[in-house]
């Protein structure tokens, strides 16, 4: 059955973010079952997953309640339309408990798909909020370098890694970066004031290349971004971020499509760090990855200038599987999980995971260590004092990812040698210790590669 799945997997299933060619030569790993922070493939070899499948099974794999609130929705409703003025219980009921918790007056959600279209929908409500306020000219867009919002058709134009715009023709005009945070490798320095004293000049900066506040719509921003390498910004960063945007009437949006939901510690990362933005996204976390589902919250402000603006007009943006019933019905339950010990769980874990990830600063390939919560990362160096990258040549992307998953554990490998980790919130002391065991090996083991060898001398 594996070989027969592998065959059919080359001949017609597409992977996102794949090379083609060296997954057709590779074959498919096939994940056969899970059950709290443990996965098991298709021959039976079992791995702590240290990634959450995509940073999103935040609850753990094999809760039966979330289950049974998903077939019990399919037997009651299996889909209803938001479209008409229609809804439905579950998503009126989530909507409402999400605005509860969100930061500030975050009071109004639109659901989607999941994260990518989620930032897709900030760009077209943003949009719509400056006609309407007859701003048009407000038509530029301001994201950080590393800095990840998708892989839509816009939304890759915002996310600041190559490989999402190598042969797309992205990013548009319209869209512009200023350099991230990164405290490890600033140019300035790791001291937090500095970094961010440099960060609010640069966008101040920007703006005034831009033509002014008057030209720019927007600046996102994740609390920490993930797919750039877990860069974790000092505390205050975001705030002072979101006061220059408040003072240029610029609108701010928090991407916490992977910080969301436990993920840092709080429901919201935005929380922490005492910002309330005017658009806030999420998704993954949101149902813990057991359905699709992704959400934009709106301040208040910004859905009455679009309800005034409208009038009688309907505002023109709608899926067809927003606010699905069975996926809200999902949702519910994991919040329910969340505050019912999960959220509590998931905060001891995190630093049982940082104290050990801390532990292995002494380990010869290791330059940083950084995380809050149930995301971190290492970063491999070939010289701590130079901070020296990982060699490409060193594959380590495929390298020690194959290698960590042989030694029983799923981590997110990067291309530039860092390491990322964002496990379960339902992770035992046990698994967290074998996290770091096991990372310890597959860097003990890295270490006796001949070009890693080369490269350290």
């Amino acid at each position: 059955m594996s070989t027969s799945l592998i065959d059919l997997d080359r001949a017609h299933l597409v992977h996102p973010v794949a090379s083609y060619r060296t997954h057709e030569q590779l074959g498919v790993r096939v994940i056969a079952s899970a059950s709290g922070a443990t996965v098991t493939d298709s021959t039976g070899h079992q791995l702590v997953d240290g990634f959450a499948g995509l940073w999103c099974v935040n609850a753990g794999y094999g809760h039966e309640s979330i289950v049974e609130a998903a077939a019990k929705q399919l037997r009651t409703l299996p889909y209803a339309t938001g479209y008409f003025g229609l809804g439905s219980e579950p998503a009126i009921e989530l909507a409402a408990e999400l605005a509860k918790r969100a930061p500030g007056d975050l009071n109004h959600v639109y659901f989607t798909l999941g994260g990518s279209d989620a930032v897709d929908s900030t760009i077209r409500f943003i949009r719509y909020y400056w006609n309407m306020r007859g701003k048009a000219a407000k038509d530029q867009f301001i994201s950080l370098e590393q800095g990840y919002h998708g892989s839509s058709t816009i939304g890759a134009g915002l996310t600041a890694l190559p490989a999402f715009h190598a042969g797309f023709s992205v990013p548009y005009a319209w869209q512009h970066k200023i350099p991230s945070h990164n405290v490890y490798r600033n140019p300035v320095g790791s001291d937090p004031a500095a970094v961010i004293a440099a960060s609010v000049a640069q966008l101040r900066q920007k703006v005034a290349e831009l033509g002014g506040p008057e030209r720019v719509a927007a600046f996102y921003a994740e609390p920490i971004q993930g797919s750039g390498g877990v860069l974790v910004p000092p505390t205050g960063w975001m705030k002072a971020m979101r006061d220059v945007c408040r003072e240029l009437d610029i609108l701010f949006v928090a991407d916490e499509v992977i910080t969301g939901f436990g993920r840092t510690g709080p429901l919201f990362a935005c929380s922490e760090d005492d910002v309330v933005p005017d658009f806030l996204t999420v998704a993954k976390g949101l149902t813990s990855g057991y359905v699709p589902m992704g959400a934009v919250f709106m301040s208040e402000h910004v859905y009455q200038t679009l309800a005034d603006g409208a009038g009688s007009s309907a505002v023109g943006h709608g899926y067809t599987y927003s606010a699905h019933p069975v996926s809200a019905a999902v949702g519910l339950e994991v919040l329910r999980l969340y505050e019912g010990g999960l959220l509590e769980n998931g905060r001891k874990a995190g630093a049982r995971l940082m104290e050990g990830l801390n532990s292995l600063k002494n380990h010869p390939l290791v330059g940083d260590v950084r995380g809050r919560g149930m995301l971190a990362a290492i970063e491999l160096v070939v010289d701590k004092e130079k901070k020296t990258p990982f060699p490409a040549a060193a594959q380590p992307s495929r390298r020690i990812f194959d290698r960590a998953w042989n030694n029983g554990l799923v981590i997110r490998a990067f291309a530039d040698g860092v390491l990322g980790y964002a496990p379960p919130l339902c992770c035992t002391d046990s698994d967290i210790d074998a996290i770091i065991q096991r990372t310890k090996l597959t860097l003990d083991q890295t270490l006796e590669d001949p070009d890693v060898r080369a490269a350290l001398a």
